[in-house]
């Protein structure tokens, strides 16, 4: 019988997590595919799709029996996320990987204004307590979602106030998390901070998105009181509605701000603008 490929990859179904075993593949890459549906695990050459599940981790220790390196995707989010995140970890550690790599978020803190930044980080610190090794990736708010935050009338509504965001696409995040899968031993204990080239507020977003898209699309400043209130027709549950208003009063605390090289650093090439991105066929 073949030795299962001593990397593993999470979140192949998913966009961010096929980008990177898309890539991983056509670098040449063996990965085993931890997927909850082996029939919908992308066909790569080299990948090998084998069942597993954050919500089941009894299954996901013999699911990465002989890992050596795993690339762990955040989970969907769901109010047992966290818990989830952490017999994963557990899993992986009782199992005997020796390198995560884990897609966090940036401005992850205990004290984080977005609610799901604290889970992030608490998934950060389960890991480093594992014993195994890590590395980091905390992602800023992934350029893909800004044209979709506009509603059915173009409108972006959120209490973001003047704030400004370093969203990052996730082609860049994929071709970071890549680099780092095909060496890992370079980036033992590294936290990365993965952002775009440019801060923006959401009114500038809204100005660039229309500019390239033809779309009229403009930003409205909610109070997080209007957040709430323009929220309660969807019938979420409170913890996903605080993690909603949340994503946009981080924004105005500051906490999505920032500028970093490590894109660049780590691929040898620039992110991609807003302009840029949204310039691309797939939009």
């Amino acid at each position: 019988m073949t030795a299962l490929p001593e990397l593993a990859v999470t979140g192949s179904t998913g966009v961010l997590g096929g980008m990177v075993a898309r890539q991983l593949a056509d670098a040449g890459n063996a990965q085993r595919l931890l997927v909850r549906d082996a029939g919908r695990a992308p066909e790569l050459e080299g990948a090998v799709p084998v069942v597993s599940s954050y919500a089941e981790p009894a299954g996901a220790g013999g699911a990465l029996d002989g890992v050596k390196v795993l690339f762990m995707v955040s989970g969907q989010e769901a109010e047992d996320r966290l818990a989830q995140h952490f017999s994963f970890v557990d899993a992986a550690a009782a199992a005997g990987v020796q390198h995560v790599v884990y897609t966090s978020l940036y401005g992850a803190a205990p004290d984080a204004t977005f609610t799901l930044a604290r889970d992030h980080y608490a998934t950060e610190e389960r890991i480093k307590a594992s014993g195994m090794a890590y590395t980091f990736l905390r992602d800023n708010l992934y350029m893909d979602f800004l044209p979709m935050l506009a509603g059915e009338d173009g409108v972006i509504r959120g209490p973001a106030g003047d704030g400004v965001v370093s969203a990052v696409a996730r082609e860049d995040i994929a071709r970071c998390a890549v680099m780092v899968l095909r060496d890992p031993a370079l980036h033992v204990g590294a936290t990365y901070n993965l952002t775009g080239p440019e801060e923006l507020t959401l009114a500038q977003a809204a100005a660039i998105i229309s500019a390239e898209t033809g779309r009229s699309i403009t930003y409205h400043p909610e109070t997080v009181e209007e957040a709430y209130r323009s929220r309660q027709s969807y019938g979420a549950p409170p913890w996903q509605v605080d993690a909603w208003v949340s994503t946009y009063t981080s924004i105005a605390a500051g906490e999505a701000a920032g500028l970093s090289p490590d894109v660049h650093a780590l691929t040898g090439q620039e992110p991609l603008s807003l302009a840029e991105f949204v310039k691309q066929p797939q939009l």
